[in-house]
């Protein structure tokens, strides 16, 4: 079953467009020239009920205006989409108590009031029974670690801390559908790795559908299996987490500790990213030498104490998919 179905979906702006010596005239004032912007150009795709989806691309490339569309904010300018059943634009009020949102730069809490008075606000908007209310609060309250400063003013709490209980509130109604606009945007490695582990034990205890954007590598690869990669409005690629990496980049990363002082490294298909006295850290193109060769040349002239290999960062995947331009979907 699918709780998110999107057809042809899209969405233009109208921008008006600045002219070189215009600018306060009275021409572009009651005259001005307009030129149209396809945030969203008529994409196409499915969630799954339960499932993770991450929805990627750089600055402007229609992430956030998509969501907005799904949550029913905005009105798109053509094709159809549906969460749950329901169009979002025409049915946001009885879809809206069935989804959750987090959006990582806007906030859903009151500033100077502490997080439990803000979620009692939430339960008399969600219309949440005063039990079931009180019984679901605590179990967030305790998953989420929000005890110790669940009466202390949003304004005096930490980025994480708030995070925290913005995701809470986004669960206190139990959705079916949660969207996630970049979640973790500011926090430091420890908040980032809580966050992520909550919705993901929330999104196996709960069956819940989840529809993550973030610009953080972390968050796609722990949370998610599937990604969908949009540029310019287009979606340019749908697979698996797991096929970009294998795909995309033909390499791998090889980090090594030696005994012996590290001399100048040379060896085809191999560039050295770093090097110290007793270090060093390689890209391996595999499509032009092999690990095994690159590895066994190593051992050869190197004591090796420690080594080390992986995949290259995501970033580095998503900006080869870019460079490469528009593909066809990979099956799932």
């Amino acid at each position: 079953m699918n709780a998110i179905t999107v057809e042809g979906l899209g969405k233009t702006f109208k921008a008006k467009v600045k002219e070189p010596g215009l600018s306060g005239s009275w021409r572009s004032i009651f005259n001005p020239v307009y030129r149209e912007v396809h945030a969203v150009a008529g994409i196409d795709f499915k969630v799954d009920s339960g499932e993770m989806l991450a929805f990627i691309g750089p600055n402007g490339a229609g992430k956030s205006t998509t969501i907005k569309m799904l949550t029913g904010i905005l009105h798109p300018s053509a094709g159809q989409a549906q969460v749950l059943g329901f169009v979002p634009w025409k049915e946001r009020y009885q879809m809206s108590f069935r989804i959750g949102a987090v959006f990582g730069q806007r906030s859903q809490l009151w500033y100077h009031l502490p997080p439990l008075d803000t979620f009692d606000l939430l339960a008399r908007i969600y219309e949440i029974p005063a039990a079931d209310f009180r019984k679901r609060r605590d179990e967030l309250i305790e998953r989420f670690d929000l005890g110790g400063f669940q009466k202390t003013p949003v304004r005096k709490l930490s980025l994480g801390q708030r995070m925290r209980c913005e995701v809470a509130a986004s669960l206190l109604h139990r959705p079916e559908v949660l969207f996630l606009d970049e979640p973790t945007i500011g926090l430091d490695v420890v908040a980032k790795q809580k966050i992520r582990d909550l919705i993901g034990e929330m999104n196996k205890a709960e069956g819940m559908t989840v529809f993550l954007t973030s610009h953080d590598t972390g968050d796609i690869e722990q949370l998610c299996k599937r990604a969908i990669v949009i540029n310019h409005g287009t979606i340019v690629l749908d697979t698996r987490v797991s096929y970009l990496k294998r795909d995309y980049v033909a390499g791998k990363i090889v980090d090594l500790r030696v005994t012996t002082e590290v001399t100048d490294f040379s060896f085809p298909g191999v560039t050295v990213l770093k090097s110290s006295k007793y270090g060093l850290k390689l890209s391996i193109d595999s499509t032009v030498q092999s690990i095994d060769r690159v590895l066994a040349h190593l051992m050869h002239d190197y004591q090796v104490v420690d080594i080390t290999i992986s995949d290259p960062p995501l970033e580095q995947v998503i900006s080869s998919i870019y460079n490469e331009g528009p593909v066809p979907a990979h099956d799932q």
